[in-house]
């Protein structure tokens, strides 16, 4: 998946950059009159009567001025072109679908023995996990459970903060409460909290995006 797309970032370079040259030179040959095989014409001419009508550049000097025109004129026209590019095709990271090692508050990496030891079952914990987001990693007996849930409320985002004896998480912005599995029970929110599925890679706490159905409500997820 990551090769594929690296692939098609290449392409795309590729053909904006021909885009760009093609355009450059339909630009730089509107300055260039049609050669001739007559012979230089001097740089001083004078009229029958003697009079100077003053210099003419020869070919040479008039394709220099057309490639200072041209390279003068590109600059800013490849930069719009180049604005414009990533926008439309904006560069898409290679690592984005794998598994991205979760960060403590000062974002250290945390590992799972130590998460272990300092952690009693269905205790959960706000960790820095995709993007940086704030994510609840949940405990069980033995270890994590094999989904995190982003702490961002569905309402207006507020972070969701969980509260043990009502066994939910309840937003202190609008009173919108979500159950222990993140699932919406209460609005305003519209809609449950984001998933992401956890592992443990190289002795650390890891999270990856969640692409598939949504196991709390059966429906394809929102956040994709």
């Amino acid at each position: 998946m990551a090769s594929r797309k690296s692939r098609q970032q290449l392409m795309r370079a590729v053909v904006v950059a021909a885009a760009c040259l093609m355009a450059a030179s339909c630009f730089a040959s509107a300055f260039v009159g049609p050669q001739s095989m007559a012979p230089r014409a001097p740089a001083v001419q004078l009229q029958a009567g003697g009079e100077y009508t003053g210099f003419v550049p020869d070919m040479q000097r008039r394709q220099l001025m057309n490639f200072v025109v041209v390279a003068s004129s590109a600059i800013p026209v490849l930069v719009l072109l180049g604005g414009y590019a990533w926008y439309f095709f904006p560069p898409v990271s290679s690592g984005s679908g794998g598994a991205q090692t979760c960060g403590d508050v000062n974002g250290n990496p945390i590992t799972f023995d130590s998460w272990v030891k300092g952690h009693r079952d269905n205790d959960r914990e706000l960790v820095q996990g995709l993007k940086g987001e704030p994510f609840y990693i949940i405990s069980t007996a033995d270890g994590i459970k094999d989904f995190a849930l982003l702490s961002v409320c569905t309402h207006l985002g507020c972070v969701v903060p969980w509260v043990k004896s009502a066994n939910q998480f309840q937003c202190p912005c609008h009173g919108s409460r979500y159950d222990e599995n993140g699932k919406v029970v209460r609005g305003p929110a519209p809609l449950s909290l984001a998933l992401a599925h956890t592992s443990v890679s190289n002795g650390n706490l890891a999270v990856a995006p969640w692409t598939e159905q949504d196991f709390r409500t059966g429906l394809d997820p929102w956040w994709k």
